[in-house]
């Protein structure tokens, strides 16, 4: 009976929370920039380019962002896609931690 080891090299987990907290922090400033222009009444940024973002690991610095800027949070059609991006974000993401920790154990 084999087992399936759950372990990760340190340093590839490590790039993964540098990549997330780089993504989050450019995400967090793209809504300040957005919130910022709706202020001003100036040109936005598209909603899917805050999607993008999210998508892309910014999803925490999203959240942080709706909730000190109070901004993007009461459009329910935009809040249903930025949802749904951050589930299959974080299920992409396990996703992919299941097969390369399973590749590594059999190997």
């Amino acid at each position: 009976m084999s087992t399936v080891s759950l372990y990760l090299p340190p340093h590839i987990l490590g790039w993964v929370g540098v990549w997330y907290l780089l993504a989050s922090l450019v995400c967090f400033a793209i809504y300040a920039i957005d919130k910022l222009a709706a202020i001003a009444g100036r040109r936005r940024v598209s909603e899917r380019a805050l999607i993008t973002w999210g998508l892309l690991g910014g999803w925490p610095g999203a959240i942080v962002a709706q909730r000190l800027l109070r901004h993007k949070t009461s459009k329910t059609r935009f809040l249903l896609v930025f949802w749904l991006s951050v589930v299959l974000n974080i299920l992409v993401l396990l996703l992919s931690y299941f097969v390369a920790t399973s590749f590594l154990a059999s190997n």
